[in-house]
């Protein structure tokens, strides 16, 4: 009986070791599941920051497109004001716009002058 008694205690002693080693994993676990949800939620507050940024730069986006757009139609407007292009036979006067050319002697004697130098 007293073997019994001796190996009842041992095994009571195992369950109780067994218990605590139970209980410990659980508030270990409860623990990072506590950390867990406190990310997820940080995650969420997060995604919905980025969310409303996304929203923002799409609406920033679309003002821009229509900015756009309505540039274009004031542009067109404003092409369709101006006079036609010049049929390919007619010369190009953009070199109008330079500063008017000096006699041709004056011209003869810069590129002589030039000559020398070289």
């Amino acid at each position: 009986m007293l073997t019994e008694l001796e190996s009842l205690s041992q095994n009571i002693g195992k369950l109780i070791a067994i218990s605590q080693r139970h209980n410990e994993a659980r508030l270990a676990l409860e623990e990072q599941l506590a950390q867990s949800r406190a990310e997820v939620e940080a995650m969420r507050t997060e995604l919905a920051l980025l969310r409303e940024e996304r929203d923002a730069l799409q609406a920033e986006r679309d003002t821009l497109s229509a900015k756009i757009d309505d540039a274009q139609v004031r542009l067109n407007a404003i092409l369709e004001k101006l006079p036609r292009a010049r049929a390919s036979s007619e010369p190009d006067n953009q070199l109008d716009l330079l500063e008017p050319v000096q006699d041709t002697a004056d011209a003869q004697s810069e590129v002589t002058r030039h000559g020398e130098n070289a």
